[in-house]
């Protein structure tokens, strides 16, 4: 192993980059997406992590430095206390406040009757989102700012102002972070850019997911005219934090377009002709995309067959990745399919074995990376998390 760091990097991020452009490089890369694992590592609680990110980032840093790991993220421990208390944000329940201090940050369903987005308001939203996010949208989900047309408050003004401030605190601390895994540790910082489909959306921010459902069946046609309005959106914000060199893929968090959340209807007719031209055009662009599927996406794995080759990286949590190898392994790299309980409550040598397994039957001819099946958190035993790093590293060389 070098000991430049840059040098380190510089080897790590074409390891990297190989294997999401279904290469084969020297070896498996590692790049576990870690969270609360890193409170763990590091003697810190969830609560200290949420409410410090500068914990978070050092804690990130340890565990790169000392598992050696290809690439991480820079901080996955993402939500941010002094962010969600300055605007008083009510969906997050944040460890140490609404929920204990182990505990990672929660999201707050809203009950159907005090959904975000009434029923009656998709067409308040298809005609100016931004619009209905500023005006309507924040002011139901901030406990502080005020609607437009109600009394302004010394409260709200502060809560704008502070959330603002914090906003910008928050996010231009990660170039700093990004450089700092790379000088320190020689560790690829993993993604570059954020997408969540248009559905998901509505699912997560707005509808609340039995309210969606419930718009599916009543208002299909309202659904999809917000998916469409939303689309142009959701690709700027991913153009806007996509890596420029077009290394690091934008990643894609996918939550409720899966099985059992909406029919492979609506799938078909909704959610995937409003994602699929987002996925297109960053292509276009030179931008592969992560595909983070949380969940099983099985039925679905013919539709992403679809795309161009090595336009995506296709990450494994609950479904076969022996399966998914099958349906996509010839276009596209794979990551994942080391399943979280198994990190949790297995021993070392489970996990070995389980890496065995998936080494030889998924990363034979290169395009994978190895990971956990999702997003690693306070129960993964460390003996296990280094097991899995130790024995790719010994194993996987090509």
């Amino acid at each position: 192993m070098p000991d430049d760091k840059e040098q380190l990097y510089q080897q790590r991020l074409k390891r990297y980059v190989t294997a999401m452009r279904k290469g084969k490089p020297d070896r498996v890369p590692i790049r576990p997406f870690v969270a609360e694992f890193i409170a763990t590592y590091a003697g810190y609680t969830c609560q200290e992590v949420t409410h410090d990110y500068q914990k978070a980032f050092e804690a990130t840093c340890r565990c790169a430095a000392d598992f050696d790991w290809d690439a991480t993220v820079p901080n996955m421990v993402y939500v941010w206390t002094g962010l969600t208390e300055a605007l008083g944000l009510k969906y997050y329940g944040v460890p140490g406040i609404e929920i204990g201090p182990q505990t990672g940050f929660q999201y707050k369903e809203p009950p159907e009757d005090r959904a975000f987005m009434k029923p009656e308001e998709y067409d308040a939203l298809i005609a100016d989102p931004t619009g209905f996010l500023w005006n309507v949208w924040l002011p139901r989900v901030s406990g502080d700012v005020r609607a437009p047309g109600e009394p302004a408050t010394f409260r709200g003004n502060v809560a704008l102002a502070k959330g603002g401030m914090a906003m910008m605190q928050y996010f231009t601390a990660f170039g700093p972070q990004v450089e700092r895994l790379r000088r320190e540790c020689g560790t690829v910082s993993a993604i570059a850019g954020i997408l969540k489909a248009p559905l998901d959306i509505l699912a997560d921010k707005l509808r609340g997911y039995i309210g969606l459902v419930m718009d599916l069946v009543e208002r299909p046609k309202k659904v999809q005219a917000a998916c469409e309005a939303l689309m142009p959106h959701l690709l700027w914000v991913a153009l806007s934090g996509a890596d420029p060199a077009g290394n690091l893929p934008v990643s894609w968090w996918m939550h409720r377009g899966c099985v059992p959340f909406v029919s492979p209807g609506h799938f078909e007719n909704i959610y995937w002709p409003t994602m699929k031209p987002i996925l297109a055009e960053l292509w276009r662009r030179g931008h592969q995309v992560l595909f983070y599927a949380e969940g099983k996406w099985a039925p679905h794995l013919e539709r992403f067959a679809e795309l161009p080759e090595a336009s995506i990286i296709y990450h494994c949590d609950r479904d076969d990745i022996f399966e998914v190898h099958r349906a996509l392994g010839r276009k596209f790299c794979i990551s994942g399919g080391i399943p979280n309980g198994l990190l949790a409550f297995g021993s070392p040598r489970e996990v070995r074995e389980c890496c065995r397994k998936v080494i030889d039957g998924v990363a034979r001819d290169g395009g994978y990376i190895m990971d956990a099946s999702a997003i690693v958190q306070n129960d993964a035993k460390v003996e296990n998390v280094r097991a899995m790093t130790e024995f790719t590293r010994e194993y996987g060389t090509y």
